[in-house]
């Protein structure tokens, strides 16, 4: 029986690499279960591989956890389809999609085949390279999860700036004089009031 050895590479952060061997009889749910645990992601996310040629474009979906409308299309399934059923070329490659909502694509690449070694367990990391991107969810807890007396982080940086005297001086000047204009008002509206309450008999009588 035959192993593949597939070169996993994520397509935004090409410095991070995994090769990983799996059985020509295992299925695509095996690579995507192998996948995440090389990474550390969790594999219970609406994925997709996609047959691809040599410029990643994608054509035949493979799929695990498919919505309502990929399944009345008749999508093929991850748990129910064998590699080997899907390798036409000794460098075949996949496009790779994990996790529809919040995605990270990825290109996956036939790059050996080799001799099924009877004493390992499969599928194997055979190469791991960098660190995988940290997803948001993971890394940033939610409001209830902040606790203590201490700030977030990002308030850290926070610039408090205080006027110095010449300019506390200038906004108390400011602040009496509107206080004076409003009493001025105040004076004129109450005079005017006075006025509105004469008295039409003694205006007729003058």
């Amino acid at each position: 029986m035959a192993v593949y050895r597939f070169r996993i590479s994520f397509e935004d952060y090409d410095d991070v690499i995994r090769e990983i061997d799996i059985k020509s009889n295992q299925t695509f749910k095996d690579l995507h279960y192998a996948i995440h645990k090389s990474i550390g992601y969790d594999p219970e996310k609406s994925s997709s591989f996609y047959v691809s040629n040599d410029h990643w474009i994608k054509n035949e979906e493979i799929a695990y956890l498919p919505n309502e409308r990929k399944i009345s299309r008749g999508v093929s399934l991850m748990e129910n389809a064998k590699l080997s059923s899907h390798i036409d070329d000794p460098h075949q490659k996949f496009y790779y999609i994990y996790n529809f909502d919040k995605p990270f694509d990825f290109h996956v690449e036939l790059i050996k085949i080799l001799e099924n070694n009877p004493t390992q367990t499969y599928p194997l990391v055979f190469k791991a390279v960098g660190e995988a991107p940290k997803i948001l969810s993971n890394i940033i807890g939610s409001p209830d999860e902040i606790t203590g007396d201490e700030d977030p982080d990002f308030l850290e940086d926070e610039t408090i700036l205080i006027a110095d005297e010449d300019e506390l001086e200038a906004l108390n000047s400011d602040t009496e004089e509107g206080e004076d204009e409003e009493e001025e008002s105040d004076e004129f509206s109450d005079e005017f009031s006075d006025n509105e309450n004469f008295d039409q008999d003694d205006y007729d009588r003058e």
